[in-house]
C-alpha cells in the first residue's frame, strides 16, 4: 500500500467565498520577488489575510485531511498568505518546501493547504507540481483545496497566459520529531 502524500476535495469552496476572499485579499496586495544567486525562485503578488473566518474554513479541511490521512499533532494556527501570479510578470514559484528547518520558536509548519481561486479558463501555465510524489491532477479547478505535508517539495510553473489567483495557509504544531 502506498502511503497517501496528500489529499484534495475538489470545487468545495464556493464562488460567494472565492470572491470574498478576493475583495478582502485586494485591498492589501504588494509584490513578493525572491532570488538566489541571481535566479528569481519566486515571482508573484502577495497579501496576508487575518480573517477569522477564512482560518476556520481552511481548518475545518485540514483537521479532517489530518484526523483522516496525515495524522499530525497540528494547532488552529496558521498564516494565510492570498497569491496572484501573473503571466506579464513571469509569475511562478520555483522547487521549495513550505517547512523552515532552521526555526526556534518550538513549532514547525506541519500541513500546508492551497485553494484553487481562479477557474482553468482564466490562465494557461501555473500548474501545481509536487518533486515526490504523484501531483494533482484536478489542482486547477476554482474552489478546489489541497492539503499536503508541509515538507514534500512543490511548485508553480510560470503562468503564460492571464493571472492565476490562489490562498495559501501553513498550519503549525510542535516541531517535528
Amino acid at each position: 500500500m502506498i502511503r497517501q502524500n496528500w489529499q484534495m476535495y475538489p470545487k468545495v469552496v464556493s464562488e460567494t467565498i472565492v470572491d470574498e476572499i478576493i475583495k478582502i485579499a485586494g485591498k492589501t496586495m504588494e509584490a513578493s520577488t525572491f532570488s538566489n544567486n541571481g535566479s528569481d525562485v519566486r515571482k508573484s503578488r502577495v497579501a496576508w489575510i487575518k480573517d477569522k473566518r477564512i482560518l476556520n474554513l481552511l481548518y475545518d479541511y485540514v483537521d479532517i485531511a489530518n484526523r483522516n490521512i496525515f495524522n499530525t499533532h497540528i494547532y488552529k494556527k496558521a498564516d494565510i498568505q492570498f497569491t496572484e501570479y501573473l503571466a506579464t510578470e513571469g509569475g511562478h514559484y520555483n522547487w521549495h518546501h513550505d517547512i523552515d528547518w532552521n526555526r526556534n520558536d518550538g513549532l514547525d509548519r506541519k500541513l500546508s493547504v492551497t485553494v484553487q481561486l481562479s477557474s482553468p479558463d482564466e490562465y494557461e501555465g501555473g500548474d501545481f507540481l509536487f518533486s515526490e510524489c504523484q501531483s494533482p491532477s484536478q489542482a486547477k479547478e476554482k474552489g478546489t483545496v489541497l492539503i499536503f505535508p508541509s515538507y514534500l517539495q512543490h511548485k508553480v510553473e510560470p503562468v503564460t497566459k492571464g493571472i492565476r489567483k490562489s490562498l495559501v495557509a501553513w498550519f503549525e504544531g510542535p516541531k517535528w520529531k
